[in-house]
């Protein structure tokens, strides 16, 4: 089979806590021919991923080597601090970094927030995930400073988080081979800028067809004159009712005279 005969397909790398699911519902009812598969990389690997072609695009965290790749920001999001249920930052709204300074926060290999100045005291190793910090911050070991929806992908019950206002934020960015922009990734790039089906950003739009003028000559002949057609059934109407009204003054005066009684001498 030749590349021209192959079957379209679309490859979407995300990193964790990135939920792609409204997009690739969209996709799936606009291109319903093209497969849309799900490549899950870690935040580290995902520039990498897109560079050795495993993906034709991915939802990946800024920052990003930039080398050889176009991105797109798509969102920004809060950042919380991870703590347990019991301990007393879950008794208030949100959390400074600066309320943080006599606790150990954890900071994971996998840690993917931009800090110029790292709050609280640093544990004696780097967990080598997020999913294993916060199973340290279950035990007790420290706290851990993330951006809400991972916090949200590894919740327990024993767990809660509350925002952290002053904290670096996460960035969530769309980004692909600058060389192989494709049809493809055109068509998922409007996806995620909520571009409707009917947009033409990007597409050859069609030209205007020209009115046929033998056509709009029919539709002039075809169109009734309104006053002539007016005349005439105005001088049908009133010669009728004229006829009538005369036979019927004639006969009546006839009846008139028949119906009149003579006088014997």
């Amino acid at each position: 089979m030749t590349s021209s005969e192959e079957t379209p397909s679309f490859r979407l790398a995300y990193v964790p806590g990135v939920t792609p699911g409204k997009w690739v519902r969209i996709w799936n009812e606009r291109l319903p021919d093209v497969p849309l598969t799900l490549v899950g990389v870690s935040a580290a690997e995902a520039s990498d991923a897109l560079r050795g072609r495993e993906a034709d695009a991915g939802l990946v965290r800024l920052p990003i080597d930039r080398t050889a790749l176009s991105a797109i920001p798509l969102y920004t999001e809060t950042t919380v601090v991870v703590v347990p249920k019991d301990h007393v930052m879950a008794t208030v709204d949100e959390v400074s970094a600066e309320d943080l300074a006599d606790d150990i926060v954890l900071h994971p290999l996998d840690d993917t927030l931009d800090w110029e100045d790292r709050p609280g005291r640093p544990a004696n190793e780097r967990p080598a995930t997020t999913a294993d910090a916060v199973e340290l911050v279950a035990a007790g070991v420290g706290l851990l400073v993330v951006p809400q929806s991972l916090a949200r992908l590894h919740h327990r019950k024993d767990l809660t988080y509350r925002p952290v206002p002053d904290a670096p934020e996460s960035r969530v960015a769309l980004s692909w081979l600058e060389d192989e922009t494709t049809d493809l990734v055109e068509e998922f790039i409007g996806i995620v800028r909520g571009r409707t089906v009917n947009s033409t950003r990007g597409r050859p739009k069609p030209p205007a067809q020209p009115k046929s003028k033998r056509a709009d000559a029919g539709a002039a002949r075809r169109k009734p004159a309104a006053g002539k057609a007016t005349g005439q059934s105005g001088g049908r109407s009133a010669g009728k009712s004229g006829g009538k009204s005369t036979r019927a003054g004639s006969g009546g005066a006839r009846a008139a005279k028949r119906g009149k009684p003579r006088r014997r001498s």
